[in-house]
C-alpha cells in the first residue's frame, strides 16, 4: 500500500523502491543459528545459554533481588521495634 500511495503522487519508482525495501534488508535473519544455540544439549539452563552477557545479566538481577530482599527485611525489623523520641 505504501508503494502505491507514493507512486500515485508522481514520485520516481526508484525512490519508492529504496524506501520500501531498506527496512527489510537491513538485518540478517539469524533465527536458525539462535535455534541451534538454544537447543544444544550442553547441560546449561536456558537463561544462561546466550553466553557471557546472559551470565552477567543473571548475576546482576540476582544481586539486585537479594539486596532488595535484605534491605526490605532490615526495614521491616527496624520498623517493628519502638524508637526513642
Amino acid at each position: 500500500h505504501f508503494e502505491q500511495k507514493l507512486s500515485r503522487r508522481l514520485v520516481s519508482p526508484a525512490l519508492v523502491r529504496s524506501f520500501s525495501s531498506t527496512a527489510r534488508n537491513r538485518f540478517e535473519n539469524r533465527v536458525a543459528e539462535k535455534q541451534k544455540l538454544f537447543q544444544a544439549d550442553n547441560d546449561l539452563p536456558v537463561h544462561l545459554k546466550g553466553g557471557a552477557t546472559d551470565n552477567i545479566l543473571y548475576r546482576v538481577t540476582m544481586g539486585l533481588c537479594l539486596g532488595g530482599t535484605a534491605y526490605s527485611l532490615y526495614c521491616l525489623g527496624w520498623a517493628s521495634f519502638p524508637h526513642k523520641k
